[in-house]
């Protein structure tokens, strides 16, 4: 007599999810297994995944507290890695989810998005300098850590009906952390950051708190916003201190907190003018922006942003520059030089 299961779901889902999880790598979770351990019994481990989220019978292990030093050198952010089974079930989730969530999303939100990257965020952010002449720059302080799960759940059930899905990104976001030294840590807030269905959850609710309020209350406003980093446009002072202190109050009163040392009003169009907003460029997405002034031949002055480039790019052309000037001290005429390097100095200007 055949089984019938709960919850339906195919064996092919969990083998795709098994081959994402498996090109993507990654470190083991809290039981230290590793891919090539996993593929050592694949048929019968992917077996119990399949049997157990079919049936309901699936609780997930809790996750590895793994510290990593922050991007910009200041104090340490906390992974929590899940095992390579856990990533494998958050995977069938995903892929579940994401046909459904992609369309409610909003065309500005770019991070964690198919089809959409830093560079189109970094393009975009450019073009409106250009438009604009106030920049309103955001962190979110610790987002993946502070997510109201009451909320989260409320915003899932809105455009997912379905039970196991639901059912298993509760118990996700229960999972307690064990740290280094095996304590185990209760989370009643926060989705790990590190878990494989995470970043989707934050820009849903990300969707609600940020990007569908801004659309409602401030209809004439662009924004940008790469997970937890934000750029809005304005065209006045005036309004770039509202929105600023309006933002503000609205991540609080949905239990976010943005990053002071990181927020803040750019004036773009300044050029190192004096005034309450002397900064007149900001780093977005490791690319710093800064406006360029110019005279055409009729005198006329033009403002115009720079392409953004990032540190790295930067370390590398001082790197080359140094190399070719190098080259200065040898036989070759100036016009030999140029016929050599123009083509790599395009290259790295674009």
């Amino acid at each position: 007599m055949k089984t019938v299961k709960p919850f339906e779901i195919t064996k092919e889902q969990v083998w795709l999810a098994y081959q994402s999880v498996k090109n993507n790598k990654g470190a083991g979770g809290i039981d230290e297994q590793t891919m090539e351990e996993f593929e050592g019994d694949l048929k019968n481990n992917l077996y119990k995944i399949w049997n157990r989220m079919s049936s309901g019978s699936y609780f997930p292990r809790a996750v590895k507290a793994v510290s990593i030093p922050k991007k910009s050198g200041n104090g340490e952010r906390i992974l929590g890695i899940p095992t390579i089974t856990d990533r494998i079930a958050q995977t069938v989730v995903k892929m579940y989810l994401e046909p459904i969530l992609e369309p409610v999303f909003d065309k500005d939100s770019y991070g964690y998005r198919p089809q959409k990257s830093a560079h189109d965020a970094i393009a975009i952010t450019r073009e409106r300098c250009w438009k604009y002449d106030y920049v309103v720059e955001f962190d979110i302080k610790g987002l993946f850590d502070n997510i109201d799960h009451k909320l989260l759940m409320k915003a899932l059930q809105k455009h997912c009906k379905c039970k196991w899905v639901l059912l298993y990104v509760e118990r996700w976001l229960k999972a307690p952390m064990e740290d280094r030294n095996g304590n185990i840590i209760a989370r009643e807030q926060g989705t790990p950051q590190g878990g494989v269905v995470s970043p989707i959850l934050a820009n849903l609710i990300l969707h609600y708190v940020f990007d569908k309020w801004i659309r409602k209350k401030m209809p004439n406003v662009e924004f940008c916003r790469y997970a937890d980093d934000g750029i809005l446009h304005c065209q006045t002072q005036k309004q770039a201190e509202y929105v600023l202190e309006a933002i503000g109050k609205r991540f609080e009163a949905c239990g976010l907190t943005i990053n002071r040392e990181k927020s803040g009003i750019i004036n773009c169009k300044s050029h190192g003018g004096k005034g309450k907003y002397e900064r007149v460029s900001f780093d977005f997405l490791g690319y710093t922006f800064r406006p360029r002034r110019s005279v055409n031949k009729q005198g006329r002055v033009r403002t115009g942003f720079l392409p953004a480039i990032s540190q790295v790019s930067k370390q590398a052309i001082v790197k080359e520059i140094k190399r070719w000037h190098i080259q200065l001290k040898n036989a070759k005429t100036l016009g030999e030089l140029a016929k050599e390097y123009n083509a790599e100095i395009r290259g790295w200007y674009g």
